[in-house]
């Protein structure tokens, strides 16, 4: 694990990002604990690492299962849950963005089709059209959510990379004659 400091201004910072990733405070140090800590930990660890109880650190845990975010384990001769961060950083940056596209995006797009299904005839109600703008939108990047999802990590991190390049492609395909 990188020094001590370092990694206590790293589990506190993450625990402030917590709330913005769809999580609270607790569960943010405890993922990042788990993250920067190469062996496995059992509860009463994760609670004496982090000066929190140990039924925040039981809750927390089962918010981060949810997320698909940690495993459980067990060792040989030992009766207690230890727990550990999933795979690469690669696949669980992966997670968090599908997790967050079922818990956010899904449940708004699915609210827009309802009301537009409602009110085929309003077209012209200027709210309406909006929210059909909206929903167009919202319906593109849960397609292009999709697609990234479906990706081997490493075909991600090769498109990625590739950046500002696409940008510089598709504005040069637009100047390009017909």
């Amino acid at each position: 694990m990188a020094n001590h400091h370092d990694a206590q201004s790293f589990i506190m910072h993450c625990g402030e990002m917590g709330s913005r990733w769809g999580f609270n405070r607790t569960v943010g140090q405890i993922c990042a604990l788990l993250v920067i800590t190469q062996d496995m930990l059992n509860a009463d660890q994760i609670a004496e690492a982090l000066s929190i109880s140990r039924g925040n650190v039981s809750m927390g845990l089962k918010e981060l299962q949810s997320w698909r975010l940690i495993q459980m384990r067990h060792k040989p001769g030992d009766r207690k849950d230890y727990f550990t961060a999933n795979s690469s950083i690669w696949e669980m940056a992966q997670t968090i963005f599908e997790e967050r596209r079922k818990r956010e995006l899904d449940p708004t797009l699915s609210l827009l089709r309802s009301h537009l299904l409602d009110n085929p005839e309003s077209q012209s109600d200027y709210g309406l059209q909006r929210m059909q703008e909206i929903h167009d939108l919202l319906e593109l990047v849960a397609t292009w959510s999709n697609s990234l999802n479906g990706m081997k990590p490493e075909t991600l991190e090769s498109l990625m990379k590739l950046g500002s390049g696409v940008t510089k492609m598709l504005d040069f395909k637009k100047k390009q004659p017909r």
